[in-house]
């Protein structure tokens, strides 16, 4: 059971990295990102080209994958994403969609459709309460914890934070106050662009990377966001914990039904909790 658990804050860890970039986009631009889960996928892709070159340095590989999806997150919010601002969401998923997929058959023409494997980087267990688990995968916990303590740092205490969090509540307020919202929109897309990417360098190693890998994991994301609240980050981190145990521990009893799982919970909080996007 240990090691159940164990998996399930993995799960979190890695679900709340790439779901605090949704919840921020959706909570702030009203826009559904499809073109998330190619970012995330990118990130991975970008780790396994990185990788040779950097002697096998998956601390230099990581951090040159999430520089690298910079310019391309850039590209989707300054011609595709800042295009949709203001007008119905089902615009911004058929576009966002559409630069997923175009997104990801460019990924098979450059690295295959096979999945590729990779190892894991630290190759170091621990053993807890008698149970052998990998040092990786707490490490990526501990990483998910900094990650969301530094946002809230972010948020409370820089301009750009300050600016954003009153966006949440009132952009045409902000605005009036002769603030280009637009420019801190592209800021926190950027960001919520490479911490997606961070999680696709993070899990590459836990499962093996394909060109539908981001197709799968921004289902879950969406459902991370709902539940969490949009622009929470303190629900999105909580609920990507929750998410993430809900899906270890029903996979452990009744595989097949992990995924889905997440959907009953989402749809049980939405029921008591309905969202005005």
């Amino acid at each position: 059971m240990i090691s159940t658990i164990a998996y399930g804050l993995t799960i979190g860890a890695i679900l709340f990295i790439i779901s605090i970039g949704l919840s921020l986009t959706f909570g702030t631009m009203r826009i559904v990102n499809f073109a998330h889960g190619l970012v995330y996928t990118l990130g991975a892709y970008f780790l396994i080209s990185t990788l040779p070159f950097a002697r096998n340095n998956f601390i230099l590989g990581a951090l040159v994958a999430v520089l690298a999806v910079i310019p391309i997150s850039y590209v989707i919010e300054r011609f595709v994403v800042r295009k949709l601002y203001g007008i119905s969401i089902d615009y911004a998923i058929i576009a966002t969609y559409a630069v997923a997929l175009i997104g990801i058959d460019a990924i098979k023409w450059i690295w295959g459709a096979s999945p590729i494997p990779l190892s894991d980087p630290v190759g170091i267990d621990i053993s807890l309460f008698g149970i052998t688990l990998p040092l990786y995968r707490l490490i990526i916990i501990l990483l998910a914890v900094v990650i969301f303590i530094a946002l809230l740092i972010f948020f409370k205490k820089t301009m750009v934070g300050k600016i954003v969090v009153a966006a949440l509540e009132d952009k045409d307020a902000v605005r009036g106050l002769g603030i280009s919202v637009d420019k801190y929109f592209t800021y926190i897309f950027v960001i919520g662009s490479c911490l997606a990417a961070l999680g696709g360098v993070l899990y590459a190693p836990i499962t093996s990377v394909h060109p539908y890998m981001g197709m799968m994991v921004l289902l879950v994301s969406f459902a991370v966001v709902l539940v969490g609240g949009l622009g929470n980050i303190k629900g999105t981190f909580v609920s990507a914990f929750v998410l993430g145990m809900v899906m270890a521990i029903t996979g452990r009893y009744w595989g097949p039904a992990a995924e889905t799982m997440v959907f009953v919970v989402m749809g049980i909080v939405l029921i008591f909790k309905p969202i005005d996007v």
